[in-house]
Parts: structure tokens; C-alpha cells; sequence
């Protein structure tokens, strides 16, 4: 199994790690389109006044392009640890045990602008990109990253995928039609048999989602496997139009 998870706009800052090798991140073979996305923002920063214009910073975020002008040298933290805000409060991955976090490490990637794909361990410095951000020299990040993203997970095939991503995240990188997968969005009860669909809850029930499952650790290997599961552990569930809607916790 393969969990597909969103970034954060938000992150913690410093870490302990050596400076980012984009060489040495999951999916290796987009290391050359990382590097591009890397030197552009780097590039880009040495216009603050460009770079808050085309990163859309306020006058607080400003030093958003110091750390995109450190990107090469700045010190690094696992992906799971560097991202903050809902989800990944949720998660809190730094409160797992070793099992888990190896867990995660191994079934789970961190879909960002900058990197693509990422490891959940894998060790990223912060940063500030969003995913329909343009940056000069390059084009948009959607037809920078989607078809090689796509080529380097038919590769890895895995046996299934969980999209937990945005539509804004999975757009640059369709999960390949030859794997089953299932795109995950979540929803509470409306009344008369609707439903509605939620923003900060999506998130805290994605992330919390995560935890379970790392600390859990199904040994499951299909993606009705992964559905059984789901339903037996008291995860409330439906399949429509090839979504599954799963419903915020306590709904």
C-alpha cells in the first residue's frame, strides 16, 4: 500500500539534518526536475520584492524568501516532522514510536511543490511554494511535474494507492490508471441522505487517518483489503463515481 498525503502551507523552521540532496529523496529518477524547481525559487529570491510578487507574501511573509534563497543550504527535518497545520497536527508524527514512523517511511508520500513526491523521512528544508504558483523559467508546476510524477509511481508500482492529497496536489501527479487506487475526500452527514464536504476537518481526518494506520499497521494487500479494514475498525465509508467518502470522525 501506498498513502498519497498533501503538504502544509505551513512548517517548522531549522532542523538538524544536512542540507537537502535532491538525489537522495524517494523517487530519485525526479531529482533532475527538483533541481529545476530549487534553482528557480533560489533564482527568484534574489528579488525579494519579485519573489513576494510572484509567491503572493504579505508584508508578515516576507521573510518566506530568505528561506527560499537558503533552500541549498539550510538545515533539514523529515518530511512528517517539517509540516504543520491541521493535518499534520492530527498525525503529530513526532510523537510516534520507531515502528511507526519506519511505517510511514515506507508507505507514505508527502506530495510537495518544490520536491514532488517525498519519503515521509525524508529529510526537506522548509520552504514556501504553493502548487499553482508560477515561477519564471519554468512552466506551470502542473505540466512540470504530472507526467514524470505519473512515470516514476508506475515504476515504483505499488499494489494500491490511498490518495489523501488536494485536487490541487493530485493534479501534478495523476496516480497511473493501471493501479488501483481510491481518492479519498471527506464528508459529513447533511441531512436527507446528502452529504457535505469539509475543510478543516477533512484535514484533522486524514491525518488522523495517517496515525492509525502507522500505528496500526494493516497487513493488507488489496485495495478491498485496505476497504475491510477500514469498515472494521469503525470508519463510516461509501464508493461513489470511484471516490470514497469518508465521513469525518464522530459523524
Amino acid at each position: 500500500m501506498l498513502i498519497l498525503l498533501p503538504p502544509s502551507e505551513t512548517k517548522r523552521s531549522g532542523g538538524t539534518g544536512a542540507p537537502l540532496r535532491t538525489d537522495t529523496l524517494a523517487l530519485p529518477q525526479l531529482a533532475g526536475r527538483r533541481d529545476a524547481v530549487v534553482d528557480a525559487l533560489v533564482a527568484l529570491s534574489a528579488d525579494a520584492d519579485a519573489a513576494a510578487r510572484v509567491l503572493g507574501l504579505s508584508a508578515r511573509q516576507r521573510p518566506e524568501v530568505e528561506v527560499n534563497a537558503a533552500l541549498r543550504t539550510a538545515a533539514t527535518l523529515p518530511a512528517m516532522d517539517r509540516y504543520t497545520g491541521v493535518l499534520y497536527d492530527a498525525l503529530d508524527a513526532v510523537t510516534l514510536d520507531a515502528r511507526a514512523r519506519r511505517w510511514l517511511g515506507e508507505h507514505a508520500l508527502i506530495h510537495s511543490a518544490p520536491f514532488g513526491p517525498v519519503g515521509a523521512r525524508d529529510p526537506i528544508p522548509a520552504y514556501r511554494l504553493a502548487a499553482g504558483t508560477s515561477l519564471p523559467g519554468l512552466p506551470a508546476l502542473r505540466r512540470h511535474w504530472a507526467e514524470a510524477v505519473t512515470a516514476a509511481l508506475t515504476a515504483l508500482a505499488p499494489a494500491f494507492v490511498l490518495d489523501l492529497r488536494s485536487e490541487a496536489y493530485a493534479a501534478l501527479g495523476p496516480v497511473p490508471t493501471g493501479i488501483p487506487s481510491a481518492y479519498v475526500r471527506v464528508v459529513a452527514d447533511a441531512g436527507g441522505g446528502a452529504v457535505r464536504a469539509l475543510n478543516h476537518f477533512n484535514k484533522r481526518t486524514k491525518g488522523l487517518l495517517a496515525r492509525e494506520l502507522a500505528e496500526m499497521r494493516p497487513r493488507v494487500r488489496t485495495l478491498r483489503g485496505l476497504r475491510d479494514w477500514l469498515r472494521g475498525s469503525g470508519h463510516r465509508l461509501d464508493e461513489v463515481n470511484g471516490e470514497w467518502l469518508l465521513h469525518a470522525a464522530g459523524d
